[in-house]
């Protein structure tokens, strides 16, 4: 079977690695990043980018601004960002988008049956899912049975780090060379990764559990 194969691309580390582990396997041709009116929009924008360049992808960015409108979390609002992961059921509360994975699948399945696409990737993760449960193999399970209804071509959603944490996915990242400089993780709006949000806190207690220096200061240090 030849394979042909779209990633959803934030530009975060997930993601990235996902591209770079699935890019040839898979045949991913196509990248796409949402504009949902998040504070980081600009900068995980910038980042896939870069990403679909690097590893030779097209790249379409698509707008949601609708869904600003009827998110109330400090992912898009004024709110303050929550620090950290102690909490991370309140942090996930925090930055809860509506429906926001299912609702990228389901673009990404118009695609994928327009265009005969075989897989759709998404970087969903052991350690996200402890809390997201849109970030579990059984949300990407579901998500593909309605395909089997909502398309003629019924596309496979494909997640290849639902088994790893991020010292996992980090030390596969170095392990082949993966281009960490290019990601865009932190959910504020900084040129640099601000180092205390949720996601940033993932990233970079996994680079330090991975004994890296280099992409720690490159990601975090002004």
């Amino acid at each position: 079977m030849t394979y042909k194969s779209i990633i959803l691309l934030s530009g975060g580390l997930d993601s990235l690695i996902c591209l770079g582990l699935c890019k040839d396997e898979y045949n991913v041709e196509l990248a796409l990043t949402f504009d949902y009116g998040q504070k980081s929009a600009g900068k995980e924008i910038e980042a896939s980018k870069k990403i679909s360049e690097y590893y030779n992808v097209s790249h379409k960015v698509i707008k949601l601004d609708w869904l600003k409108e009827i998110t109330n979390t400090a992912l898009v609002s004024d709110k303050e960002l929550p620090h950290g992961i102690d909490n991370p059921e309140e942090s996930a509360k925090a930055v809860w988008v509506p429906n926001r994975n299912a609702l990228f699948l389901n673009i990404a399945g118009s695609y994928a049956d327009s265009e005969n696409f075989t897989h759709i990737i998404l970087g969903a993760n052991k350690e996200e899912g402890e809390t997201f449960p849109d970030n579990t193999k059984e949300f990407a399970q579901r998500a593909e049975a309605l395909f089997e209804y909502s398309t003629l071509n019924k596309p496979h959603v494909l997640v290849p780090l639902i088994n790893y944490d991020k010292n996992d996915i980090v030390n596969l990242a170095l392990k082949y060379s993966m281009p960490l400089e290019l990601v865009q993780s932190c959910y504020s709006e900084g040129e640099k990764h601000c180092g205390i949000c949720e996601s940033c806190t993932r990233l970079k207690n996994a680079l330090i559990n991975n004994g890296d220096t280099h992409y720690i200061k490159v990601l975090f240090e002004n």
